[in-house]
């Protein structure tokens, strides 16, 4: 029984750990750079919301664009390669899915 607890703790731990980890080390820094960061995304994705407080938390600002509600907006998305969201077009390179050392590393 102990081990199924200790297992379960695990897990939640690393489901939350962008939240465990600013409690832990300090809130993140800021981000310096200056560039576009278009976030092609979805209302019921979680990882599109994790992306979304991820760019918040560093002060990156960037447009968000529905895929469900804008044509415009999906013909983007298909154009980029989109074959699951969040899609981020940051300064020109494309990123697939949650992926926040490569959302940093292009801006």
């Amino acid at each position: 029984m102990k081990r199924i607890l200790l297992i379960l703790a695990v897990l939640a731990t690393w489901q939350q750990w962008d939240r465990i980890e600013p409690m832990l080390f300090g809130k993140p820094q800021q981000v310096a750079g200056q560039g576009e960061v278009i976030l092609y995304s979805t209302s019921w994705c979680g990882y599109c919301a994790k992306t979304r407080e991820f760019l918040g938390e560093r002060g990156i600002p960037y447009t968000e664009m529905d895929i469900e509600k804008s044509p415009e907006a999906r013909r983007a998305y298909d154009a980029l390669g989109g074959r699951g969201v969040p899609v981020l077009k940051v300064n020109g390179t494309v990123i697939h899915g949650y992926n926040p050392q490569g959302i940093l590393a292009a801006y």
